[in-house]
């Protein structure tokens, strides 16, 4: 892998001789339940350098901090607003189409940055012959797949997200599945609403599988991820005069 923190501005610049690719995974620090505070880093951060590995991409440090408000009474748990998240993603977006990137994954972690997502086409028509790939990685098609044939009850800060590298050491894991909660009440509730509601942390299903079942996931992703960073990225798309729909 090559993150950006392992290169100097020199190594960078020839880099982009010959490849105009980077990996910039989004985060957030936020409550999940019994797991690290920082799973939503730790996550897209991890896959981005395993997908970048073979290819030599560079990968740029997370974004750690996202759009939460609605965790606001767990503490730890640090949001951004809209306006300013959109901020941050335009301008560091800006950067790297000045310095010559073209083609930049977005590895996110976390679903409430999903507003970044419909920004990016916005800012590709603005950008000419720029290319922003927004992937959502725990639900993209063949991963949520790998999930629902694990255990459909899976949701926020479950077994989902217990992966060996987002556990902290010394901390126990209840040994019982939460039933999953109503998402029509949690979209009205606030901070401190939510958390009563909510208790752990946990939206829904078991705590903990086996490794086996996580690494087994984690491979799905790793591969599905890596496939939109090698190709796809519609190059040398011509629509002739009179094709146009």
């Amino acid at each position: 892998m090559t993150p950006i923190k392992d290169m100097n501005w020199m190594q960078v610049e020839q880099y982009l001789k010959t490849d105009d690719r980077a990996v910039l995974p989004l985060g957030s620090t936020e409550q999940h339940g019994y797991l690290s505070l920082c799973v939503d880093n730790i996550l897209p951060e991890k896959l981005a350098h395993e997908v970048a590995a073979q290819s030599g991409v560079p990968v740029f440090p997370v974004l750690p901090y996202g759009i939460t408000p609605y965790f606001r009474g767990y503490p730890g748990s640090l949001t951004l607003r809209v306006q300013t998240y959109l901020s941050i993603v335009r301008d560091l977006l800006d950067s790297l189409y000045e310095q010559g990137f073209r083609r930049i994954l977005i590895v996110n972690g976390h679903g409430g940055n999903t507003p970044a997502q419909g920004f990016v086409g916005e800012w590709m028509a603005d950008h000419p012959g720029g290319r922003v790939k927004f992937h959502n990685w725990w639900n993209a098609p063949q991963t949520w797949a790998k999930v629902m044939a694990t255990d459909p009850n899976a949701s926020h800060a479950s077994w989902m997200e217990n992966f060996p590298w987002t556990r902290l050491a010394g901390v126990q894991m209840p040994d019982e599945e939460k039933a999953a909660l109503d998402f029509d009440i949690l979209r009205l509730l606030g901070p401190q609403e939510l958390r009563g509601y909510l208790g752990d942390g946990n939206y829904a299903g078991k705590y903990q599988r086996s490794d086996s079942d996580m690494l087994s996931i984690w491979d799905v992703a790793v591969a599905e991820t890596k496939a939109l960073l090698d190709g796809g990225w519609a190059e040398n798309v011509f629509i002739e005069k009179g094709q146009q729909q």
